[in-house]
């Protein structure tokens, strides 16, 4: 660590995440360290503010909320290189967050400072929307970047609305889907939406591109795990003239109409997570947030 400076991101319209950004402020600062504290939320974001415009980037970015306050955080910071440190402060499960308690181990700031930590690599997603002009040329309409994952929902009022979506990999035709929608996942999007649809966990530590359908009216849709090179083209079935969400971690992307398209693939930047204990180990999570072998833990 060389630039002295720590940011300290919490969950905005959150007293505890608050408080607790207080407190870690007074003690990094006891250290030493210069330290900015920003809101970060659906309707607040001072990260975005802040990049543009900051010539000294901070050794570590420290997260306090729950998962979506990481993810929101790591579109921002990911293609700074900044790491994430995050605790759970306020959020439910915390696939990604540390126990909030660790903040006040007595040689937990000695850690941070000595660099007594890990930092896993973790694969995110880029989506290129494209919209056709009059001379079937096309154009860049919206770029978005994704830890979890992207999915794509009916954009109506009407009662119980189905889309109806082509996929393309690498150039080649895969499937018509017709149901409530397609889920694009990371691996670290695994336990996310993809998983509530069906789709499979797979180890952060792998690259690949999970596509899951959502309530699919077919029983031949099933998903399906492609290699992380992989190109997927996604255009609305254009027939059905209807409008598509694009949606991104949770959180709203664009409308694809359609004469749209939107390629996915892997992205060239990576979320860099601090994982404070070596021996962690991964399944142990897994069981513990999904509450997996109860009956071995019981007894």
């Amino acid at each position: 660590m060389t630039s002295n400076l720590i940011w300290i991101l919490y969950r905005s319209e959150s007293d505890a995440s608050y408080k607790e950004a207080l407190y870690c402020k007074k003690i990094i600062e006891d250290y030493g360290k210069k330290v900015f504290i920003y809101e970060i939320g659906l309707e607040i974001n001072n990260i975005n503010q802040l990049l543009p415009v900051s010539d000294i980037l901070p050794e570590i970015a420290i997260v306090l909320g729950g998962d979506g306050t990481v993810l929101r955080a790591a579109r921002y910071l990911s293609p700074k290189n900044i790491p994430i440190l995050s605790f759970n402060v306020g959020g439910n499960l915390g696939f990604l967050t540390h126990d909030r308690h660790i903040l006040k181990q007595e040689n937990f700031w000695e850690r941070v400072a000595s660099n007594s930590f890990n930092i896993q690599k973790r694969m995110m997603l880029e989506a290129t929307v494209f919209t056709e002009q009059n001379n079937k040329a096309s154009q860049i309409k919206r770029s978005f970047f994704a830890l979890n994952d992207f999915y794509f929902r009916s954009f109506t009022e009407e009662i119980a609305p189905t889309c109806s979506l082509e996929l393309e990999i690498d150039g080649e035709a895969v499937d018509k889907y017709k149901g409530d929608g397609l889920i694009f996942s990371t691996p670290t999007g695994s336990t996310a939406y993809s998983m509530a649809a069906g789709g499979p966990i797979i180890h952060p530590s792998m690259n690949a591109i999970i596509v899951s359908a959502i309530c699919p009216m077919s029983l031949a849709s099933r998903p399906i795990v492609v290699p992380p090179q992989s190109e997927l083209v996604i255009k609305p079935i254009r027939e059905k003239k209807q409008k598509i969400k694009l949606w991104l971690d949770g959180t709203s992307g664009c409308v694809i109409k359609s004469n749209d398209t939107c390629l996915i693939k892997k992205s060239n930047h990576s979320t860099s997570i601090i994982i404070l204990d070596e021996n962690l180990s991964y399944y142990k999570t897994i069981t513990q947030k999904l509450h997996w072998a109860s009956s071995l833990n019981h007894k």
